[in-house]
């Protein structure tokens, strides 16, 4: 089950890069990401009620509120930032470092040891994802860019980490508490950045929404969480490996994105990289 439920996270999310596109087509970025969490975090609220989950108190509560700051709010703050100036390729390569820094702060807080093929497996993950986005290897990157998104690679690797120092807490309802936290934070940047407060226009942006908020929100976020909870904070994190190749599979049916020799080129080494280190059994 908690394969199935990898897998299947790493589909939705991968789907969230095709629907943050359209959605950026006619909607200004924090604005959209503001409505996305906000309509989710709504959605996880309704759920949580009506199924009478118990709601986090005292470090439980703060924990799952620190949660969604960190997994939600921050690194999509930066990660748009990031993005204006850095080419997309260069971004999910950096971001594919996640399950690295993952295992490191996992070890440095004492949660887990140091695993040897954990580390090669990023390293052949994320040389799979600079293939298959033809990260440019060379050219002048701006500082403050490359800043926002390692600091959106620690913040994702924390957010993770946390989970498992915390209470345990509902999938459902840390969620719930996280995503309302993110929104309030996404909200202020928008308005901060002077965005254009206003609904879609477009049938395909209102189709894309639903799917960010349902699919790449709600499920995607819920989903890993159960696999948190049931695996090391470094394998949960490998979804970010898997989520490039998803994504240009998408785009390829639903974007007009072409698919080329660098998806076949780069895939096995993602494949192997996963493998090595989130699905390897290890010695006993």
């Amino acid at each position: 089950m908690t394969l199935a439920a990898f897998l299947a996270t790493s589909v939705l999310a991968g789907g969230n890069a095709v629907g943050v596109r359209f959605s950026n087509r006619e909607l200004d970025p924090l604005w959209g990401a503001a409505v996305r969490f906000g309509a989710a975090a709504l959605l996880l609220l309704a759920l949580v009620a009506v199924r009478r989950l118990e709601f986090p108190r005292g470090r439980a509560l703060a924990g799952s509120v620190l949660f969604g700051v960190l997994n939600f709010g921050v690194p999509f703050a930066l990660g748009y930032y990031a993005l204006v100036r850095i080419h997309a390729g260069l971004g999910q390569t950096i971001l594919s470092l996640v399950p690295l820094a993952t295992l490191l702060l996992a070890v440095a807080q004492r949660l887990e040891r140091f695993r040897l093929m954990a580390a090669v497996g990023t390293l052949f993950a994320a040389a799979g994802v600079a293939v298959i986005s033809r990260a440019p290897p060379q050219g002048d990157v701006p500082v403050l860019s490359f800043l926002a998104l390692l600091g959106s690679v620690l913040s994702f690797a924390q957010a993770t980490v946390l989970v498992r120092r915390l209470p345990r807490v509902h999938a459902v309802t840390m969620n719930a508490v996280g995503m309302t936290a993110a929104a309030v934070l996404l909200f202020a940047g928008s308005l901060a950045a002077g965005d254009t407060w206003r609904l879609p226009d477009r049938a395909a942006t209102w189709w894309a929404l639903v799917y960010l908020v349902v699919g790449g929100s709600v499920l995607t976020f819920v989903l890993y969480l159960f696999v948190v909870h049931r695996w090391d904070a470094s394998r949960a994190s490998y979804v970010f490996v898997v989520v490039p190749v998803v994504t240009l599979v998408l785009s390829a049916w639903l974007d007009d994105e072409p698919l080329t020799r660098w998806l076949l080129i780069g895939t096995p080494l993602i494949l192997l990289g996963v493998y090595l280190g989130a699905l390897r059994r290890r010695p006993d």
